[in-house]
């Protein structure tokens, strides 16, 4: 399934994508693409529905972020050897570990806002983990067990408050529009191999990154594993997974943000964004 939430800001709709690519509506089955909704038991209920029997939502509406009232917004450093390499940085041993503030999720096509005074914002494709049930010290066998589906994000960063304000990484990640999510959620039933996915990500028409999920250092299911260890993860937590190279700071000379440009961005079977940058 395709799960996604479309609507105005703040008053978002849970639809699903039928064979077609048309947007159905759910709200006569679930609230949102949230929290219970996501779990398994939930799932397999939407599963069982028929989707061409929905109402149909007519238009393009505004896609919001794909899932709702995120509680935890988990991001992995590094995760990618050419990444760090690019970065100046030693492959780690451990996952890097921060986090996003849920404050900066938008939708996929939502503009992204630079904050006042930013000299470095860049971009990263990442693919997102959405999970589906409480993890708790959970192995690594069966952390795939605990996830919903996946889904693209964007873990836009500003990189002087990231790396030369403190060195907290946080600060520098989690400002307001920093963390587009979507388009949909990709149940994981649909997702043959998230080892093997191909990820892409152009500014202004330029290809900058292409990579893909199988050169991950800590694959999906050590991330889930390892996060479980540090926290409950609780349905509806979302865990981006890191980046592959080819971000703007890793450019000779270094490529930054500075508003007016079209990002675009997908993941193989997870779908495109698009966001336009501005101050």
């Amino acid at each position: 399934m395709k799960l996604l939430r479309y609507g105005p800001e703040g008053q978002e709709k849970p639809g699903i994508l039928d064979g077609e690519g048309r947007i159905r509506d759910l709200s006569g089955h679930v609230s949102d693409i949230a929290g219970e909704a996501l779990t398994p038991e939930a799932l397999a209920e939407l599963a069982e529905l028929d989707v061409n029997g929905l109402p149909l939502v007519e238009g393009s509406p505004r896609l919001g972020a794909c899932v709702g009232q995120v509680r935890k917004f988990v991001a992995i450093g590094l995760n990618y050897a050419d990444h760090a390499a690019e970065s100046g940085m030693a492959v780690p041993a451990e996952p890097v570990v921060f986090n996003k503030w849920t404050s900066c999720i938008v939708g996929p096509n939502d503009d992204v806002v630079l904050p006042p005074g930013s000299v470095k914002s860049d971009w990263e494709v990442e693919l997102g983990v959405v999970i589906g049930k409480t993890a708790r010290q959970v192995s690594e066998a069966e952390a795939l067990d605990h996830v919903a589906g996946y889904c693209v994000v964007n873990d836009v960063s500003e990189r002087e408050w990231q790396l030369e304000r403190g060195n907290t990484w946080d600060k520098g990640k989690g400002f307001d529009t920093f963390g587009p999510i979507g388009p949909w959620l990709v149940t994981r039933d649909e997702v043959a191999d998230v080892q093997n996915l191909t990820m892409w990500l152009d500014v202004d028409g330029k290809r900058y990154q292409n990579g893909s999920t199988k050169t991950m250092i800590f694959t999906v299911a050590e991330l889930v594993a390892y996060c479980s260890r540090l926290m409950t993860l609780l349905p509806g937590d979302v865990i981006t997974t890191g980046t592959p190279p080819g971000v703007g700071m890793g450019q000779k000379p270094p490529v930054f943000l500075k508003g007016g440009e079209v990002i675009r961005l997908g993941i193989e079977g997870l779908g495109e964004q698009s966001q336009t940058v501005r101050r």
